[in-house]
């Protein structure tokens, strides 16, 4: 009988085994193992290894181990570092590499922009239709794939909502430092009609600046109304140069995560909120940016990994807890799209769902769920939105690796996870919540 060897004790691996042992395939678990165990696990009735790991550096390691030891074997692993992914499958080509992010967030774009759609994915051929859809029926022995455009209202709506974002308060910082400016600002151009009455209009606009930097003041004439506008102007352009001085040290500290023109600016309308930016939520962003949808994420944790990648891909996030319905206001959720609450942590994800149609009960709500059962108790209960189990996908996946090649996709159709070709042939099906861990 055939055999897999699972590195790696997470609740992936531990489907992934339950899926191979329903096809009669035993699989061994081995959590940290030195290179003398990999040696000894690696028998010649072992056809293939599943490295599910959490750690790229440390997945990497077992894998150049597995290929020294049993070169050509069947493998897969789990790595979500792009970089390094690149590099392990020029080193090892037998390897399959990819990220549970990678395996997933086709449903989720679905779920978020095009519901009547399984799957929404890019073709790995530069020869073919850049996105595509898959469709399919329970027990159907071929899947639906067609080119995929997203809507143009859509495409349109967000773009309108980041115009409609461009100089636009997000946040309290924001609004003192806009305040400021454009109060400065306002006080220039009075001042500069002022000066027009006994200057050209270069000299009114150069003796208004400097009065507004405070560099010095020119010489008004005996008039009460003119030294009433003079003393106020003063007193304005203090308030103002504080308020613009305090806005932008605010924005500065702050990591600028949110800009308050170009990129990355908060969309008002045709947006989708992505909450939680670990690497699902990253890679949903960015395929989401990719099809021309405009994307906001929410953080909870200021120095979490992904903010920097955000910031440099031009994906504006908010800091805060996504379950305040003040911090979901702040994203604009009423003209949103959709909200996908993409955290590891199921219960957050609930309660972010819950968040969410409190203030907006129209907005369409995607779910990331994996390992917590709160997930099937709560929708059994009353609808919050469409789940997409992200460690049943990648467990099929991976299950599917082991035993044939690895699918173009995984889709999941009504109680059965479908693994499809690119031809859209199904090559593969297994039943949904099959957890049970049966390895050695």
């Amino acid at each position: 009988m055939p055999r897999v060897v699972i590195i790696g004790h997470t609740d992936v691996g531990r489907r992934t085994c339950a899926l191979l042992a329903a096809q009669g395939i035993s699989s061994r678990h081995l959590d940290d193992p030195s290179d003398v165990d990999i040696r000894a696990a690696l028998t010649p009735d072992v056809d293939g290894v599943a490295v599910l790991l959490h750690d790229d550096m440390r997945a990497l390691r077992y894998c150049l181990v597995v290929e020294h030891v049993r070169p050509g074997i069947r493998l897969f692993v789990a790595m979500f570092d792009g970089t390094a992914r690149a590099q392990l499958e020029r080193a090892v080509p037998n390897c399959v590499v990819l990220s549970p992010a990678s395996i997933a967030v086709p449903s989720m774009v679905a779920s978020a922009i095009a519901p009547e759609h399984v799957s929404v994915r890019r073709r790995s051929s530069s020869l073919e239709k850049r996105w595509v859809t898959i469709d399919a029926e329970p027990g159907v022995d071929q899947a639906i794939v067609r080119p995929f455009e997203i809507d143009g209202s859509l495409r349109v709506r967000g773009l309108l909502g980041m115009l409609r974002g461009q100089f636009h308060p997000y946040d309290a910082g924001s609004s003192v430092l806009l305040g400021g400016a454009f109060g400065l600002l306002l006080v220039i151009l009075i001042d500069t009609l002022v000066g027009l009455r006994h200057d050209s209009l270069i000299r009114a606009i150069y003796d208004a600046a400097r009065t507004t930097a405070t560099i010095s003041a020119p010489e008004l004439a005996d008039e009460p109304w003119l030294l009433v506008w003079g003393t106020i102007a003063a007193l304005l352009v203090m308030g103002f140069t504080a308020a613009f001085a305090a806005g932008i040290v605010h924005h500065l500290i702050s990591g600028r995560h949110v800009a308050l023109v170009g990129r990355r600016v908060m969309p008002r309308s045709g947006h989708v909120v992505v909450a939680g930016m670990g690497q699902v939520g990253l890679r949903l962003a960015q395929e989401l940016r990719a099809l021309g949808v405009a994307v906001v994420g929410i953080e909870r944790y200021p120095d979490a990994p992904g903010l920097p990648i955000a910031r440099d891909l031009g994906i504006p996030v908010v800091i805060g807890d996504a379950v305040s319905r003040r911090v979901l206001r702040r994203t604009g959720l009423r003209n949103a799209v959709a909200i996908v609450a993409a955290s590891s942590e199921e219960r957050d994800n609930i309660a972010v769902a819950i968040s969410a149609q409190a203030v907006a009960e129209a907005v369409n709500v995607v779910i990331r769920a994996g390992s917590d059962d709160a997930i099937d108790e709560t929708t059994s209960l009353f609808h919050i939105g469409s789940v997409i189990d992200v460690n049943g996908l990648t467990s099929a996946f991976v299950a599917q690796s082991m035993t044939d090649a690895a699918p173009f996709a995984v889709i999941k159709v009504d109680d059965r996870v479908l693994a499809v070709d690119h031809a859209g042939l199904v090559t593969g099906q297994v039943p949904t919540g099959t957890n049970r861990c049966a390895c050695t």
